[in-house]
């Protein structure tokens, strides 16, 4: 796997749990949500996020729509699909593989 591809691929897991886990959210929750329960060790960045996102809606994985909020501002919220649940269920899948291989080179003895 590429650098570029595995780091697209995680930002997709993240994304995609946040949203599978928490429902429909803006793009700013999304990346405040990942940063809190990472204890800040991870940081999505606007110039991924929303290219991602643009590229999961292109890809069915997510919907989005623009909501009103109490603050009177527009906000455009995503929400997983079918097939996005289909799509967090096989990337989870690989990277669950992939860190248990990480674990096993780390406890080499």
């Amino acid at each position: 796997m590429r650098k570029s591809d595995s780091l697209q691929s995680a930002l997709n897991v993240l994304v995609l749990t946040v949203l599978e886990k928490r429902g429909p959210l803006h793009g700013y929750a999304i990346t405040t949500i990942i940063e809190e329960l990472s204890d800040e060790s991870l940081r999505v960045e606007e110039g991924s996020l929303y290219p991602a996102l643009y590229r999961m809606e292109q890809n069915g994985w997510i919907s989005a729509s623009w909501i009103v909020t109490d603050s009177k501002r527009r906000a455009r919220v995503y929400s997983l699909t079918e097939a996005g649940q289909q799509q967090l269920a096989d990337e989870t899948g690989r990277w669950k593989n992939f860190s248990s291989g990480v674990n096993r080179v780390l406890n080499f003895a």
